[in-house]
């Protein structure tokens, strides 16, 4: 197997294996009750990614624990144990930082072309349920700086007390 060196059919082979690889990835999360992630980069360094019902995050934190687990385990106790936990550390913290960015991008409506309904619903449902919280606090600061006034309001009538 080699690189196909033809520009057009190189992108042409590689849009039906990323379509086909995401088919089977479907077909495994479906068919096997799997939680399943799928992380692809183009050529030109575009993303596209798939995930089961459970978010690409949550996967992302499971592997990430577990890989970190099992690194730990296999660490040698040759290393200094502060270097050794900084060195394990960083690529957790860079995929992390990684996953933020790229939600962000999504909630800012950005990056969204390898998007399946599925991704936009989820999506969609993350973003509600922000956008209820935002206004529950919303209405929580208002109803408090309405209170605030009253008090403040009934406060100066008291001291100015009873008019004839």
């Amino acid at each position: 197997m080699k690189r196909i060196e033809n520009k057009i059919s190189r992108q042409v082979t590689f849009s039906k294996r990323r379509l086909g690889l995401l088919k089977k990835t479907h077909e495994i999360s479906v068919l096997c009750d799997a939680d399943v992630a799928l992380i692809v980069f183009s050529a030109k360094g575009k993303l596209f990614e798939y995930s089961t019902e459970s978010s690409m995050e949550s996967i992302l934190e499971r592997y990430e624990s577990y890989s970190y687990a099992e690194r730990k385990l296999n660490a040698n106790d040759s290393e200094p144990k502060g270097l050794s936990v900084n060195i394990q550390e960083k690529p957790k913290l860079m995929s992390r930082i990684e996953l933020l960015q790229r939600n962000i991008r999504h909630y800012m409506g950005e990056d969204l072309d390898s998007f399946c309904l599925r991704e936009f619903h989820g999506l969609e449902q993350q973003l509600d349920t922000a956008l209820k919280r935002i206004r529950a606090r919303k209405n929580q600061l208002m109803h408090e700086s309405i209170s605030q006034s009253q008090r403040k309001v009934n406060y100066i009538k008291i001291s100015r007390g009873p008019r004839l």
